[in-house]
């Protein structure tokens, strides 16, 4: 599934960064670990507006909960699987964050949206 949204065939080879396709997953397999996942999202993204910073916030969460909580070998080693997955898929990402140059979501009058930081 993971593979299916970063590397569609329909979109010769390219797409997402699977971090909703994975929250997806996760709600199907472990909806108290996907929970926890996506709350760590929302929380972090109220206070920091950096999507991707909390993309990857949410996969680490996710492992660290599935190995939290009793879960069979192969839901640890999928989560654990798509989490780095997740997080080797932003690493133009981490450049920029590292670089301070990564875009925020900011509010304006007509709703939401990404703006580089000056």
């Amino acid at each position: 599934m993971l593979l299916g949204h970063s590397r569609s065939i329909w979109l010769n080879f390219t797409g997402g960064k699977s971090a909703a396709a994975g929250l997806g997953v996760l709600l199907a397999m472990s909806w108290p670990v996907g929970l926890g996942a996506a709350a760590a999202f929302g929380f972090v993204l109220a206070m920091t507006r950096i999507v991707s910073l909390n993309s990857m916030l949410a996969a680490l969460t996710a492992i660290v909960l599935v190995c939290a909580v009793e879960h069979p070998l192969p839901y640890r080693l999928l989560v654990i699987g798509g989490g780095l997955y997740v997080i080797i898929r932003h690493r133009a990402n981490i450049q920029r964050l590292l670089a301070g140059t990564e875009p925020r979501l900011v509010r304006n009058g007509q709703g939401t949206k990404a703006e580089a930081q000056v």
